[in-house]
């Protein structure tokens, strides 16, 4: 299984680093010196870490041929992939990979089924549901405890509890 863990940003510096926006549980592993990492679109990787370093919070990776800003500018919003094993968790039970999610049945804690999680949009804040509606269109749903309490991925549904208005 292939799955995003990271989205290259701007550059840092004039010798070729890049923000890393990461969407990995285990970052020093994945951009670790030496990882090889496929890319979306496809063409323009793999990439290699040459090495990569903690700078005021945030992740700033080298990578191999990407010598100075311009280089690194050119990779700006370019998705970095691995490859797990398909029956990979997260190892804690209130996190869950995007290939998990996608496809769940929404139904409303009074058991009313809502629409299906079509994509998770990974916003600076936090995670978002793209639900396509049962009756038509979109809804966004922000990926908390407080609207979804309940995500059973054996069972192919999430429940949620909606603010007034979110499925309307």
């Amino acid at each position: 299984m292939i799955v995003t863990v990271g989205r290259i940003g701007r550059a840092h510096g004039i010798r070729g680093e890049v923000n890393v926006e990461v969407r990995t549980d285990t970052p020093d592993e994945r951009f670790a010196d030496g990882a090889v990492l496929a890319t979306d679109p496809a063409r323009r990787g793999p990439l290699t870490v040459l090495g990569s370093r903690w700078h005021s919070g945030r992740l700033l990776v080298a990578f191999d041929g990407v010598t100075d800003r311009t280089a690194a500018e050119g990779l700006r919003g370019i998705l970095l992939l691995a490859e797990i094993p398909d029956d990979a968790t997260t190892g804690d039970p209130d996190e869950f990979f995007d290939h998990q999610l996608v496809g769940l049945t929404v139904v409303g804690v009074d058991g009313d089924e809502l629409g299906v999680v079509r994509e998770i949009i990974h916003a600076p804040s936090q995670d978002i549901l793209s639900v396509e509606r049962t009756g038509g269109g979109e809804a966004l749903v922000p990926f908390v405890t407080e609207i979804v309490p309940e995500v059973d991925v054996a069972g192919s549904r999430l429940i949620v509890d909606p603010p007034p208005g979110l499925f309307e």
